[in-house]
């Protein structure tokens, strides 16, 4: 996707409205519009850049900062009882991180697990490893 038809790109710009919970220079963070609990924050950089792996380490860096931040604010403004971090990376072709308040009891689940065959474990962490 190319950065004029990103919709993060967009909200950066302010072609698309959003509701802004902070901004600076590099990054943008605002309330998803469709939100797992009240409060779910995107953080984004400016940079448009569609993986985090193509970011360049400051910014991986700094977005990592800034979300402990704002976790911190979320935490203390809406009482909740922690906030989850997920980089999922494949709902908007743009780097961006969810940051979902959470409340013990709230019922919310976890992307379903998968167990490794025989075998596979170890297979699977040798080609990664041989990258590294």
């Amino acid at each position: 996707m190319k950065e004029e038809n990103c919709i993060f790109c967009k909200i950066i710009k302010g072609e698309i409205p959003s509701t802004k919970i902070y901004e600076d220079e590099n990054f943008l963070a605002f309330l998803d519009i469709k939100p797992v609990s009240y409060g779910h924050t995107l953080i984004i950089p400016k940079k448009h850049c569609i993986w985090m792996q193509d970011a360049d380490d400051e910014t991986v860096s700094n977005i990592f900062v800034l979300a402990k931040k704002i976790m911190i604010a979320l935490k203390k403004g809406l009482a909740c009882d922690y906030v989850q971090l997920s980089v999922v990376g494949n709902e908007v072709p743009h780097f961006h991180i969810h940051l979902i308040p959470r409340y013990n009891g709230d019922n919310f689940r976890n992307l379903p697990t998968i167990e490794y065959k025989e075998g596979l474990i170890k297979e699977t962490a040798d080609k990664i490893t041989q990258v590294l």
